[in-house]
């Protein structure tokens, strides 16, 4: 079992920044794939950003590319959104996943923790 806890979302302006962090806890963190998603009101939940369990490999959702960026530190099972230029259209709940090792960044996330709102407005 992997728990995941997210913090750092918020209001902000058009152009703004936030940056979201999410803890893990229960098994090794250096092994797992992670991801965000977010789920914006009456739309699905969609794949934002992913990086590998090595931290060399990074995946985006092309409307985020270049503003968005994700890392994650092992020695603190931490990984992060910093989430730059922000456009109304990023507002939604944000979600952290997890998952073993793999080849598919997209989707697939066992792990899953309870979201953190983001809201830009214009």
């Amino acid at each position: 079992q992997v728990q995941l806890v997210e913090s750092g979302g918020g209001s902000v302006q058009t152009g703004g920044s936030l940056r979201l962090s999410c803890a893990a806890s229960g098994r090794t963190f250096s092994s797992l794939a992670m991801g965000w998603f977010r789920q914006a009101p009456g739309k699905e939940r969609e794949f934002a950003a992913a990086i590998s369990p090595g931290g060399v490999s990074t995946y985006y959702l092309d409307s985020v590319k270049g503003r968005f960026t994700i890392s994650r530190d092992n020695a603190k099972n931490t990984v992060y959104l910093q989430m730059n230029s922000l456009k109304p259209e990023d507002t939604a709940v944000y979600y952290c996943a997890a998952k073993g090792p793999t080849t598919y960044y997209q989707g697939g996330y066992n792990y899953w923790g309870q979201g953190t709102q983001v809201t830009v407005s214009s």
